[in-house]
């Protein structure tokens, strides 16, 4: 576990719009944590620290919380849709060794063959995976790969100890040619083709 995942919690006991408002004002997060069969816990997290570890997806920190640590998976990001600022945070309680299912964003690599486009359909696959080896994303190669060819799930190269829970043919990524734009004088000419009907 990276030092820099290390992240220090307070608790809190003040909720509501305006005691999550004060505390984001004051650098910090409002967060929630729950899972094995524990009371929900509110938290106070370092708000700089979180913006740069919610950067990657499926993040696993150690928390200290008055003095004793646990690892908590970052299960969902609650973002102010127009300044983009983290308004909540909820965390998962999770133990060493299990397996816990996580949804991985789809990255494609390569070229596919000149004039046609990859065009990626899903952004991301639900997997099964250990805590310890979450994978940040999973990466589907086009390179080379010509029109009308498809990329499934199935076909999706998966970290070690990692199990697709998608529906096998579930369609990832297809190669096509780009529909022709039409100019500027093609349409021109089309809208006067069509007052000349009239």
């Amino acid at each position: 576990m990276s030092e820099n995942n290390l992240v220090v919690a307070d608790i809190r006991d003040s909720f509501g719009k305006g005691a999550a408002r004060r505390l984001r004002a004051s650098g910090q997060i409002p967060a929630v944590i729950y899972g094995h069969g524990t009371e929900p816990r509110h938290l106070a997290l370092p708000g700089h620290q979180l913006l740069l570890i919610t950067r990657r997806a499926n993040a696993v920190i150690e928390l200290s919380i008055d003095g004793t640590t646990e690892l908590a998976l970052i299960k969902d990001v609650q973002r102010d849709p127009v300044r983009q600022v983290i308004e909540h945070i909820d965390l998962v309680v999770i133990k060493k060794g299990e397996r816990v299912q996580v949804e991985v964003p789809v990255h494609t690599d390569g070229e596919s063959f000149p004039g046609t486009v990859a065009t990626l359909e899903v952004g991301a696959v639900n997997l099964e995976v250990g805590v310890t080896s979450i994978p940040q994303n999973v990466v589907v190669s086009v390179e080379g790969r010509n029109e009308g060819e498809h990329v499934y799930a199935k076909d999706i190269v998966l970290p070690e100890g990692a199990t697709l829970l998608d529906d096998a043919e579930l369609l990832v990524v297809q190669i096509a040619v780009p529909a022709p734009e039409e100019t500027d004088e093609e349409t021109a000419d089309e809208a006067e083709a069509e007052t000349e009907s009239e």
